[in-house]
């Protein structure tokens, strides 16, 4: 019975003064709003960073690195070292010692979901006078497309050509665009081993990296290990994906015990690039946070004015039998009232933002803007805007329930 009561005195309260309730549930929207679509734009993003780096990099990647000199002779005594004044990189070769018995190991994980092995040259192209440099990549091109979707970019002629296809090869859009080139044309390429070869151009990839269109090329391993005066068993690279990306430390360490050679995860290779995603992030939050937080202080405001303009009424309340909790519930439920209100409006504010910013076509590799709908930023904005609201008025309604009706009646 006396919570029916402390609900309708609550509403009663909201529904009488419309201005002040319409004005806080007004900032809570805006704040709630702001919050759920500035993080909306921060984690579209972050998404499209990830998509970028992964368009070129693994999750996790497998190599021989290089080694710096170490002493020929050892200390005789142990409390003495040798120094090396000028250390050298000791690395001769970056072959990986019998890749197919590792490759195969390494797919055996159950964590892994692809694994396939890659050969890169420096590689320069040519066509008469015109020249230009870049990087080429001998791979299992089906392996290739299974890891990096590379289907997706090409705009001209059939990757599966480059199949067994010695004298095929995949050029950037940059490079074709430079040289003059199309499907069926042929290019020469030469490497630093200084073995030149005339490929003939099978398909052509544009990724909107303008350093990866105007570099990179794509040819099978045998024909790398060509360029490169290598046997077919040459391997320099391992490359490897699991199911989730986030955990490619753990997966990291666990491939480490499987061999000597250098295990790096994409987080470690690409740390510059998080490291700018994590303080646009954090930026973004803190500003929206705040506008959210002013938000609740024009709640905790009107609720304020109400206590001190019904100083008397609370007084009589108490009076009459009403417990300091019961006024901090009608107070507090009032505050939740507008909060849920504010916060309901400013989700949907937020979500037609988002809808409107979603179907912005940016062109080159951006595409549509990088923002979607996330029912987790979703959640997360409807909880945090009615906890706010309930700490605005949480403070005041207690400030109330403390209230001495005897000194107050007597004034």
């Amino acid at each position: 019975m006396r919570t029916s009561v402390n609900v309708q005195i609550a509403v009663t309260h909201v529904v009488t003064r419309k201005k002040q309730t319409m004005v806080a549930a007004l900032g809570v929207a805006i704040g709630v709003g702001i919050y759920f679509f500035m993080n909306s734009l921060s984690s579209g993003f972050t998404d499209f960073s990830r998509d970028e780096i992964f368009k070129n990099s693994a999750h996790i990647k497998i190599y021989k690195d290089d080694e710096i000199s170490t002493p020929i002779s050892k200390p005789l005594e142990s409390d003495k070292i040798h120094v090396i004044i000028n250390p050298q990189i000791t690395t001769l070769s970056t072959k990986i010692i019998n890749p197919e018995a590792l490759l195969n190991k390494v797919k055996e994980q159950p964590f892994v979901t692809t694994a396939m092995a890659q050969v890169s040259f420096d590689a320069v192209y040519n066509r008469g006078k015109a020249q230009m440099r870049g990087t080429g990549n001998g791979v299992n091109i089906l392996e290739q497309d299974k890891m990096f979707n590379l289907h997706k970019y090409i705009v001209a002629g059939r990757m599966e050509s480059l199949q067994g296809n010695l004298n095929g090869i995949i050029i950037g859009s940059g490079i074709a665009e430079k040289l003059n080139l199309n499907v069926g044309d042929n290019i020469t390429v030469s490497s630093s081993y200084n073995v030149t070869k005339v490929m003939k151009i099978v398909a052509i990839f544009t990724t909107g990296n303008r350093m990866n269109d105007n570099q990179k090329s794509y040819v099978t391993i045998n024909a790398a290990q060509q360029f490169i005066k290598e046997g077919p068993s040459y391997v320099s690279t391992l490359f490897v994906n699991t199911p989730d990306p986030d955990n490619s430390e753990n997966y990291r360490d666990q491939l480490q015990k499987l061999t000597p050679y250098k295990v790096e995860d994409w987080k470690t290779t690409n740390a510059d690039v998080l490291s700018g995603d994590k303080t646009r992030s954090t930026m973004m939050g803190a500003i929206s946070l705040s506008i959210l937080l002013v938000a609740a202080f024009g709640i905790y405001n009107i609720l304020s004015s109400t206590i001190a303009q019904k100083i008397n009424d609370i007084a009589i309340l108490k009076a009459t039998g009403f417990s300091g909790n019961d006024v901090i519930k009608i107070f507090v439920l009032e505050s939740l009232i507008m909060g849920f209100v504010g916060t309901i409006v400013g989700l949907l504010f937020g979500s037609v933002l988002i809808a409107i910013m979603s179907q912005i076509y940016m062109g080159g590799p951006v595409g549509y803007f990088p923002i979607a709908f996330e029912f987790q930023l979703f959640a997360t904005s409807l909880v945090l805007g009615i906890f706010i609201t309930f700490c605005a008025g949480y403070f005041p309604a207690l400030k109330a329930s403390k209230v001495d009706p005897v000194e107050i009646l007597r004034r």
